[in-house]
């Protein structure tokens, strides 16, 4: 899954925001209540966002790693 398959709705998200709504949809999975279809696209919304999440830390690792170098220079 790519970045660019990532809705915008989802890419404009903090990682505060992204987490909560993470939270919020493993509730929801967590009852008895909800059936196969609405599992189904909540499944796919949990994966956008886990990858989203993946691309955040990815980018301050990076921004981490170039302040690492400048302090050594």
């Amino acid at each position: 899954m790519k970045s660019k398959n990532i809705p915008a709705d989802i890419k404009s998200k903090s990682l505060k925001e992204t987490k909560e709504e993470i939270n919020k949809i493993l509730e929801k999975f967590e009852k008895d209540s909800i059936n196969l279809e609405e599992q189904s696209k909540d499944y796919e919304r949990l994966l956008n966002l886990n990858k989203h999440i993946d691309e955040l830390f990815k980018l301050k690792f990076k921004e981490i790693k170039s302040l690492g170098k400048n302090v050594k220079k």
